[in-house]
């Protein structure tokens, strides 16, 4: 299946030059707010430790220190990802990767990084200590800790599914008053959307055995193989389309953004605003990858709240992503211990304790990204990454901490029973997340658009889904 569609079936796009893409350098001004609210998230921190320190034993006091630590764990993978998203962009324009693609890839890797590491910890975490769960059991064994690991991913894929669709559409609403809906392409729901539900039904499908053996995670890497396959074969075929199509503009002396938009048009080819700014500088191009004299627009990594920009090269690409998977592999430890000393506070199970808070943690870096992408009209890439995310979280996040856990485990499988029962929440979890994304895909799907009021159903639904972690808490 192709990234394009026919022109009857592709949403509609106005002309770009009544519709500029929108801003996506770093704005000082904008700037400010995140910068304050990470100054006051470190202050309260080192007032909340100062707090603990004093009253340890203060519920009150571990919570409020909790609470302070979450925010900047989140505040350190969303500034660990952003270059890392930035790179992984400008290497998939290299490489040619339409947009949907890259969303459904690159992007959902950069993003999904998080869920990967704290899967992970948490199953070295349950092996290496007898904490996971109330009473500071001594028999603790990779189970509990890979009930977390399904807890981080399922909860993270339900944000990503809901909130992050929904947090786009609202910005967009908001702030795109030429086109404040997001637009989605019909391959998004029929390619990743169905990718999607077919890991989910695999997964659950799993989960109502009693063990867990290394055929799932056999099954779930095949299934995200055959998955890359069907991306790479779109990502051949619109190189080819963009290729002819790009072969007929250099035909015309200077073209215009109208003019680029419709010769992407006709070539099957979802013109969006980003798009078209790529291809109007490749066009400006000598030919040799060396812009014109005259033309100094860089592709460059944002640091430090985009206020340090570095220029993109390939060499330049692959170190940022090395030293941003090592800082958010560190945040993702920090945030594992986190969430163990909050399910420990409150003597609660750590599954819904990981079901929120860390899968919520672990998902800003999609959320920025996504409303990012779609800020600079790349509805495509916005909505993808949500799905994109979610089939990388299932496939790669939870089968490579299952492979880690029967390893640790003397190469047995993974007991998913607790005291010789269910483990609590999960067929609650399996249930919702069956629901939510058959609604989910209804809602995407009716018109093809994302409006406000969807937005606020969606937001709605997740409510619902918090609801079911609090009561499962409390033993309901």
């Amino acid at each position: 299946m192709s990234d394009s569609a026919p022109p009857d079936s592709r949403p509609s796009d106005s002309p770009p030059e009544s519709s500029p893409p929108e801003p996506s350098g770093p704005n000082p001004s904008r700037l400010g707010p995140a910068v304050w609210i990470t100054a006051a998230c470190f202050i309260g921190l080192c007032a909340s430790y100062a707090w603990a320190s004093v009253a340890s034993s203060s519920v009150a006091a571990n919570l409020t220190l909790a609470v302070f630590q979450i925010s900047m764990i989140s505040i350190v993978i969303w500034q660990a990802c952003e270059p890392f998203a930035d790179a992984a962009q400008y290497l998939g324009e290299q490489w040619r990767i339409p947009s949907s693609v890259r969303g459904a890839t690159l992007d959902a890797i950069a993003s999904s990084l998080p869920e990967l590491f704290t899967g992970l910890f948490f199953i070295l975490y349950a092996m290496s200590t007898s904490v996971l769960e109330p009473g500071n059991r001594s028999d603790l064994h990779a189970g509990e800790g890979f009930g977390a690991t399904i807890a981080t991913c399922a909860g993270s894929a339900v944000y990503n599914m809901i909130l992050i669709p929904a947090f786009c559409g609202i910005a967009i609403a908001l702030t795109r008053h030429r086109k404040p809906v997001i637009e989605i392409h019909r391959t998004v729901i029929t390619r990743d959307g169905f990718w999607f539900l077919v890991c989910e039904v695999v997964l659950v499908a799993f989960l109502f055995s009693k063990q867990l053996s290394w055929h799932l995670a056999a099954i779930l890497l095949g299934l995200y193989l055959v998955y890359l396959v069907w991306l790479w074969v779109d990502a051949r075929k619109y190189r080819l389309a963009r290729t002819v199509a790009v072969q007929t503009l250099q035909s015309i002396d200077q073209p215009g953004e109208q003019q680029i938009h419709e010769a992407l048009t006709n070539g099957g080819i979802n013109a969006t605003p980003s798009l078209i700014d790529y291809v109007d500088r490749e066009l400006r191009s000598n030919g040799n990858g060396e812009e014109e004299e005259g033309d100094d627009e860089v592709d460059s990594a944002g640091m430090l709240f985009g206020r340090i920009q570095i220029p993109l090269r390939p060499s330049i690409s692959y170190s940022l992503l090395v030293g941003s998977t090592a800082i958010t592999a560190i945040a993702c430890y920090w945030l594992v211990e986190v969430t163990v000393s909050i399910a420990s506070t409150l003597d609660v199970p750590v599954f819904f304790v990981a079901v929120i808070v860390a899968a919520a943690a672990s998902s800003v870096p999609d959320t920025l990204l996504s409303i990012g992408a779609a800020k600079r009209g790349d509805d495509d890439g916005a909505v993808s990454n949500a799905f994109g995310s979610n089939i990388f979280d299932i496939c790669i996040c939870l089968s490579v901490p299952l492979v880690a856990g029967i390893a640790l485990n003397g190469g047995q499988p993974i007991d998913l029973l607790v005291d010789g029962k269910p483990m609590p929440g999960l067929f609650g979890l399996q249930v919702l997340l069956l629901t939510l994304t058959a609604i989910t895909l209804g809602i995407l799907s009716h018109r093809l658009q994302l409006t406000m009021r969807k937005s606020l159903l969606l937001v709605a639904m997740y409510l619902v889904f918090i609801a079911y972690a609090v009561l499962g808490s409390m033993g309901f």
